[in-house]
């Protein structure tokens, strides 16, 4: 399950160091890129917030096969594109197809280990996550840079990819018992039940941040390393990304030495640390500045992120738990679309340069406020 979870979302981020010769090709500009992107986040926060209860009621299953065929259909849109059109119309199913899997899939790893595993269980759930979107800029990079049709040959491995998933998602057994009658669906919005605020209010905002950061990676780091580093190699851009969601997956790991709590505050804290060497890097336009930013910005995105879904998990009854969880991800994505389609409409005053660093100050006093207040009041998790 963690693995056709990582497979949905390495989809997601595919088109991150293609942007550029989908620009070349069809000739758009920043901004637009940016929107694309956002539209991409609106899509995964309109199914998590209509369809972020329904694996609660129908199963863990058939929600994640729904997701599946949602990605399938970015995929040949992708495949086909020719145009803005189908680009926005296979971002719009790829956040569809994300937001379906985000809450349903985390729920599912976690439900499937033993009383025994739980713990590693959500490590598993949390790295697919994160090492899915990692995965995807630097398999479209290499292919994009070093195989022949660069803007095709990615999404032809993603359809093999996601018919692999399928298989193994069918192969999964189902954890959420049947339910007769069955409830009807009904599109719940934010769910957060009140025995889990107290652990959920502090924890949304600092995935938020965090997923901010992967925002500013993913939606203008390849255009800033073409414009302002000399960075043309769609490869090489595609592995800055990707340094960040790997040193995600350290941060995840440490989470399962320094416990829940002390991660979360200590996540923020190294957030901030690795904006200020991205606000650097934008100053001084040194590439090694940047590379350093995005791996230890990623490594406190991967401490927060990590303890924030194991206490919220931990916290929410087992009958909200995957609606609780599509909630917690509605944080991210919000972090993950708004601010990023401010820089674009930003770029069109002052620069890239200029609405990245004006991004990196507002995140990292965003950052800093989170962790100052875990550290006067930490999370009331065991």
């Amino acid at each position: 399950m963690a693995l056709a979870f990582a497979v949905v979302m390495a989809g997601t981020t595919l088109p991150t160091p293609l942007y550029g010769l989908y620009r070349r090709d069809i000739g758009f500009s920043e901004f637009v890129v940016t929107v694309v992107f956002a539209v991409y986040a609106c899509g995964v926060i309109a199914a998590l917030l209509i369809a972020g209860s329904f694996s609660d009621v129908l199963g863990r299953r058939p929600v994640l096969m729904a997701g599946i065929g949602l990605s399938v259909i970015s995929a040949v849109c992708f495949l086909t594109a020719r145009g803005l059109t189908l680009l926005f119309v296979g971002r719009v199913f790829s956040g569809f197809s994300a937001g379906l899997f985000s809450g349903a899939a985390t729920a599912a790893v976690m439900e499937l280990a033993t009383a025994g595993q739980r713990r590693r269980a959500a490590l598993a759930a949390t790295a697919a996550n994160m090492g899915g979107l990692g995965c995807g800029p630097v398999l479209a990079g290499l292919l994009g840079q070093y195989a022949p049709h660069p803007l095709r040959l990615a999404f032809v491995v993603d359809l093999a990819l996601l018919a692999l998933s399928c298989a193994l998602v069918l192969a999964a057994p189902e954890t959420v018992p049947r339910q007769d009658p069955r409830p009807p669906l009904r599109a719940q919005g934010m769910v957060v039940p009140a025995p889990a605020r107290a652990v959920f209010t502090p924890a949304a905002v600092a995935v938020f941040a965090g997923f901010c950061v992967f925002g500013l990676f993913t939606a203008v780091a390849p255009a800033f390393l073409a414009t302002y580093l000399g960075v043309r190699n769609i490869a090489a851009s595609g592995a800055v990304v990707t340094s960040a969601f790997l040193a995600s997956l350290v941060g995840q790991f440490l989470t399962e030495r320094l416990g829940a709590a002390r991660s979360l505050s200590l996540g923020c804290l190294v957030m901030v640390a690795g904006l200020l060497l991205i606000g650097a890097s934008l100053l001084a336009g040194v590439l090694a500045l940047l590379v350093g930013g995005a791996v230890v910005s990623g490594l406190g995105q991967g401490l927060s992120f990590s303890s924030s879904v194991r206490a919220v998990s931990r916290v929410a009854p087992a009958e909200q738990r995957g609606a609780t969880l599509s909630a917690l991800f509605v944080a991210g994505y919000v972090g993950l679309s708004i601010p990023v389609v401010g820089i674009g409409a930003v770029t069109l005053g002052p620069g890239l340069r200029g609405a990245g660093i004006a991004f990196v100050a507002a995140l990292t006093t965003v950052a800093a406020a989170v962790a100052v207040y875990l550290l006067r009041r930490p999370l009331p998790v065991p």
